[in-house]
């Protein structure tokens, strides 16, 4: 017996030593995901100056946004169909190809190309970061690791623009782009040296109809969302067409997932409260968190006077109580097993802290905005990754895959709609404050585009500068307060999460121990 635990425990050592290089691999992919577009925003308008293609410019994120999304629910179930590991690596290569050829581009028709080549792969790296862990780690132990996962978030939204306008000075446009393939190649050696999961060959086909229908209903979705009331009028022709397509083709997906032998998206892991209900927190968080990471550094540069670098700077409050909330929520849940009240808790702090966001002025001073900030972030903190966790828990082994991609679809054409929903409200109410305000040159100022750089601001005259800080106060009013009423939707559907025990082990409880300290009873062989 004695050899048997000697020999035991060096493997047991080996194992968490190899599960922690695994997930320093998973974060440094999941950090290549988040910190590309915030990276590559800094640097378009020298993009834009060496390539030209201005009228372009919004397909280098649209064509990047639109491949992601699209591919998504598709990475998801090729890694439950085929292995985890090898799919996963897949959506790793495809996306560094992607970048060195974007890095490559001579023109902005090619940087569009290459940017959806890009998006492709990077609609593999959350899932596959997301179902790897959920393969790797028991529910119940992987409230531990949300606090990393938050950090690499929080870290890309403060340190993207940072790092983007510095590689952009120092060393050109072009490198925003291969700075990804040495943490691209470092993560791939480690994950396939490291990471064992067994294969699978699935006998069924790829459901090709399911995953083409899909594909055109989120290409029209996002369409919609980018398109409306920016490059067309929401009424639209061209928009309605896009509607009339997106619902159709949906409507013909879910239709045709009745009927496939191995559809794409499994409409029987819905038929899990838990799973829907955090599908619809998860798409509310994405509503209201990248409203308000756009919003915000608009509201303080262009009424606090902050800097473009300072902008990011001052959304430390949010993203420091995001963080530090999450490790606390991860933290109890893996010791208690509980998580209701944290989503409950979180939706609620969402609510206050946005209508706190909506009541500022021209005269709110950054502490008290911190403060409200600090507010969203707490409850930002206590979602996002326990939707997620949830989510994993609500459905067997098998669908892993399918609930991962499913959640961080939900939550990406959350932050479609979020950004153009609220955006439409932002723009309108500028537009009408600044009519009134600043007469005609104010209408003028903001007829093609409500958001004007430092440097535009700069140089207006007092009047309207004045009128235009009172204008964007307006149209993050609006925002907010539209974003508040949206996360009272969250509130509802935590409130009807039912609490079902965490897969895995915990800590064990007293009687657990005992239970295990206590001698086996001696077992008699039965005759055969």
């Amino acid at each position: 017996m004695a050899d048997t635990d000697t020999a035991a425990a060096p493997e047991a050592a080996e194992k968490p030593r190899s599960v922690r290089v695994v997930l320093l691999a998973l974060m440094i992919t999941m950090m290549l995901a988040m910190l590309d577009n915030m990276i590559i925003g800094t640097a378009m308008p020298t993009i834009v100056g060496e390539l030209g293609g201005l009228e372009h410019l919004s397909w280098v994120v649209t064509a990047y946004t639109l491949a992601t999304a699209a591919s998504t629910p598709l990475w998801g179930k090729l890694g439950d169909m085929y292995g985890r590991k090898g799919v996963f690596m897949s959506s790793i290569v495809l996306f560094l190809v992607g970048s060195a050829l974007s890095g490559m581009a001579q023109d902005m028709g090619q940087l569009i190309g290459f940017r959806a080549v890009q998006g492709l792969g990077a609609g593999g790296l959350m899932v596959g970061v997301m179902a790897i862990i959920g393969d790797l780690i028991p529910p119940r132990e992987r409230g531990k690791y949300q606090g990393m996962m938050a950090g690499v978030m929080a870290l890309a939204m403060i340190g993207g623009p940072l790092v983007g306008g510095t590689i952009t000075d120092h060393w050109g446009w072009r490198w925003a782009f291969y700075i990804n393939l040495p943490l691209g190649v470092v993560a791939l050696a480690a994950i396939s040296a490291v990471l064992h999961l067994p294969k699978k060959r699935a006998k069924a086909r790829i459901d090709y109809l399911g995953a083409g229908l899909l594909t055109v209903g989120i290409t029209a979705i996002v369409l919609v969302t980018t398109w409306g009331g920016t490059e067309y009028a929401w009424t639209s022709a061209r928009i309605m067409e896009l509607i009339g397509i997106g619902v159709a083709a949906l409507i013909g997906f879910v239709f045709w997932q009745t009927k496939a032998a191995e559809p794409v998206l499994p409409l029987h892991i819905f038929r899990s409260r838990n799973f829907t209900l955090m599908s619809l927190i998860g798409f509310i968080t994405g509503f209201v968190m990248f409203g308000a990471t756009l919003f915000l550094p608009l509201y303080q540069q262009a009424v606090q006077g902050a800097s473009a670098t300072n902008s990011g700077l001052l959304l430390l409050p949010m993203l420091g109580a995001m963080l530090v909330t999450s490790m606390v929520a991860g933290r109890v849940t893996t010791n208690t097993g509980r998580y209701y009240v944290f989503p409950v808790l979180g939706s609620a702090l969402m609510i206050v802290g946005l209508y706190l966001l909506s009541t500022m002025d021209t005269g709110t001073s950054r502490f008290t905005s911190g403060v409200f900030m600090a507010v969203v972030g707490l409850g930002m903190g206590c979602l996002m990754q326990i939707t997620m966790l949830v989510a994993q828990n609500s459905v067997e082994m098998k669908d892993m895959g399918v609930a991962s991609s499913s959640t961080t679809l939900f939550r990406t054409l959350g932050s479609s709609f979020g950004v153009a929903i609220m955006g439409a409200l932002f723009n309108n109410r500028v537009q009408d404050v600044m009519a009134q305000r600043g007469g005609t040159a104010g209408a003028k100022m903001t007829e093609q585009s409500a958001q004007v750089n430092a440097e535009g601001l700069a140089k207006l005259p007092a009047a309207l500068r004045e009128a235009y800080q009172h204008a964007v106060s307006a149209g993050t009013h609006s925002a907010f307060l539209l974003g508040s009423a949206v996360a009272i939707l969250a509130l509802i559907a935590a409130v009807f999460v039912k609490e079902v025990p965490l897969k895995g082990a915990g800590p064990k409880t007293d009687e657990e121990k005992a239970a295990q300290e206590a001698p086996a009873p001696m077992q008699v062989a039965e005759p055969v």
